[in-house]
């Protein structure tokens, strides 16, 4: 009953006040008409919901020059999107470059109407618009409104004037046929160009692209907690990193020394689920709480097939191969990129990057510098390296005797005791050549990792990855696993010299690092420092109450031995060995005085002495992320958000942003407190 009230008042409004009509040759003299200016956009489809979304103003700029010369005939291609998609013109579509995605539609677009569900605007079709754009023209050069147009779907639309135009848009009827659509309908508002919807158009990306990074997601299909692809999270993850650039380096981008970091997604689920083994674990699957075990299926035992060597092998294989295709196709469509490669890895990704990485060969020459006789048990050095080893254990007379036997390092560092006797080597000798061989193969425990690895014949990549960024990675916990008790402080990636491991404090699947290179040692990971400067305010505030209440009771304690010693009336030379202990404990009790003004000498102070390796080139390698307010309220509610936070995360695309451009010489604005 309301929408045919409505609209016959909407159909007779316009006559009532007749200047509405005269309005617009008055603003625009001599029916001047000006042609619209068009906007490209797309069709993104999300659970069968339809979004028109703008292309950037870069974008349709190109789209609009390729389309003005009339190259639609060539079958000409646009790149757009920073070239992850390319528009193929004439077929009015959208295509993702690097990975697979359902092609979009493409539309030219002048003329939108206010859609039914969520009050967003959506094009008209390219036809119907230039239809409209004509009864417009006419209308505005001749001052002749009230037109009334009908849609191909038979919706009429009537062009009141300039500032009033309306789509009505039929109710479904038994005597549809009869009736006059404007009679039926509910009027919706039409809007002609870009500039009068309510749409937010992006300025676009930098076109310098400065350093590539290959992102690897985890176990499942999803990435985040809305149950998200790789992609869209990536996509996240860019779009954090462009606002990171501008509230970070205006500087350097005003210098135009900086344009953008690349971020392409690295998917390897689905080629391993392509295996056949979903139809075989679907038939073992037992019926029950059928949900929960489709989501293990599809998730949790990727962990398993990691550590199984078949499958194993289809991952790391699946991993390598993608990412030197993507590397293949990036410099193919970008002939001018000269900047570095690094690659980061989520979750189980981190932790297949990792054995790639341990598995690369570095280059002879560099391999050597690197080893420092520390990394190749080769024998590359031969007897110089066994007699330099005899030299540092003061048995410099006894080589003869190893270089007769032909032993190279290698060789020594199989050798038995029987092995040594034989030799003729007296027993004091033999026991010092012993324990340094035990102490020098349990500093390499590490080294045989690759033995502890599932065996696979592990690919190399086409590059030399800058570094390698690790998010809620557990390959702490798979290395303890494995039985590497401890990793060689000169240990380095063979052809990687950064590595940084990044968690959220309560991340179930995360563990660090740095405790496997240097077990005497207790010590905290490197605190992340907020985007905004400073330490979130309830850190501060969770601080400055700790420090309050050990004030306090430093205080207390004070006034209570004070108040014991007058009741006890103790002789004076008990009372005078009380007060020397009492300004003993004096010194803890005026330390929080002191303290606040304290932490930038004791950060000074901590950083430096703590030698952590050369796995991430003598930097420190464990970083935590701030928690945030409400997370800190119930750690265990939060743990499966912890370990999927990172890809929103303006601390980790930071960090991530400022050590990419380190290596380049290119620093932040401000640097931020806390940071190496």
């Amino acid at each position: 009953p309301g929408s045919p009230r409505s609209s016959p008042m909407a159909a007779q409004e316009p006559p009532r006040p007749p200047p509405a009509g005269a309005e617009p040759p008055e603003p625009e003299p001599g029916g001047r008409y000006e042609a619209v200016v068009p906007h490209w956009f797309y069709c993104k489809v999300t659970d069968t919901r339809e979004r028109w979304v703008p292309f950037s103003a870069q974008d349709s700029e190109r789209l609009e020059a390729a389309h003005g010369a009339g190259k639609e005939q060539e079958g000409v291609v646009v790149p757009t999107s920073g070239g992850r998609y390319d528009v193929h013109l004439r077929a009015r579509q959208r295509v993702a470059v690097y990975w697979e995605e359902e092609a979009a539609e493409v539309r030219r677009c002048t003329w939108f109407y206010k859609g039914d569900k969520d009050n967003k605007f959506i094009p008209y079709s390219e036809s119907f618009s230039e239809e409209l754009e004509e009864a417009y023209m006419i209308a505005v050069t001749l001052g002749e409104w009230k037109k009334k147009l009908e849609s191909p779907n038979r919706e009429v639309i009537i062009l009141h004037n300039p500032k009033l135009m309306v789509h009505y848009h039929p109710v479904a009827s038994s005597d549809d046929w009869v009736s006059t659509p404007t009679e039926q309908g509910r009027p919706r508002t039409v809007k002609r160009g870009v500039d009068n919807i309510a749409v937010e158009i992006p300025s676009g990306e930098p076109l310098q692209i400065d350093h590539l990074v290959f992102v690897v997601h985890g176990i499942g299909p999803a990435c985040d907690i809305r149950f998200r692809s790789i992609v869209q999270c990536v996509n996240d993850f860019r779009n954090v990193s462009l606002s990171m650039l501008q509230a970070h380096f205006r500087k350097a981008q005003e210098q135009q020394q900086v344009g953008r970091v690349e971020f392409l997604p690295v998917n390897w689920h689905s080629s391993l689920h392509s295996t056949g083994v979903d139809v075989d674990l679907e038939r073992i699957t037992l019926p029950s709480i059928n949900r929960l075990r489709h989501f293990i299926n599809d998730t949790i035992l990727d962990v398993f097939f990691y550590n199984s060597s078949t499958y194993c092998q289809t991952i790391v294989d699946t991993v390598a191969s993608e990412m030197n295709r993507l590397h293949r196709l990036f410099l193919q469509r970008n002939p001018h990129f000269r900047g570095g490669v690094s690659i980061a890895g989520h979750s189980l990704g981190s932790l297949i990057l990792f054995d790639l990485l341990t598995n690369q060969k570095a280059d002879p020459e560099e391999d050597e510098h690197c080893a420092q006789g520390s990394r190749t048990t080769s024998g590359t050095g031969g007897i110089e390296e066994v007699k330099e080893i005899l030299k540092m254990l003061e048995l410099s007379e006894y080589c003869d005797v190893f270089e007769k036997e032909k032993m190279d390092r290698q060789a020594l560092f199989l050798c038995t005791e029987k092995n040594l006797k034989e030799m003729g080597i007296p027993l004091g000798p033999r026991m010092k050549i012993l324990h340094y061989i035990s102490s020098e193969t349990e500093m390499k425990v590490y080294l045989n990792i690759p033995l502890s690895q599932v065996s696979a014949n592990y690919p190399q990549l086409n590059y030399k990855p800058t570094i390698f960024f690790a998010f809620g990675s557990p390959i702490g916990m798979f290395l303890t696993v494995r039985g590497v008790k401890r990793i060689d402080p000169n240990y380095s990636l063979p052809t990687c010299k950064g590595f940084f491991n990044i968690f959220h404090p309560f991340d179930p699947v995360a563990y660090r690092i740095e405790p496997m290179i240097v077990p005497e040692l207790e010590f905290e990971p490197m605190l992340l420092p907020h985007h905004k400067g400073r330490k979130r305010m309830h850190l501060e505030l969770k601080e400055g109450l700790t420090r309050m209440s050990v004030d306090l009771k430093n205080n207390l304690l004070g006034s209570l031995r004070v108040a014991w010693q007058s009741f006890t009336r103790a002789p004076v030379p008990a009372l005078e060995a009380g007060s020397s202990e009492a300004e003993a404990e004096a010194g803890p009790e005026k330390q929080p005085d002191t303290k606040p003004e304290e932490p930038v000498a004791a950060v000074k102070e901590e950083t430096p002495p703590i030698n952590v390796g050369r796995l991430n080139g003598g930097n420190r390698i464990d970083y935590v992320l701030q928690e945030k307010p409400i997370e800190s309220f119930n750690e265990y509610l939060f743990a499966l958000q912890g370990h999927l936070c990172y890809w929103e995360s303006e601390d980790t695309v930071l960090l991530v942003l400022k050590e990419i451009y380190q290596t380049q010489g290119i620093t932040l604005d401000q640097p931020l407190p806390g940071s190496q």
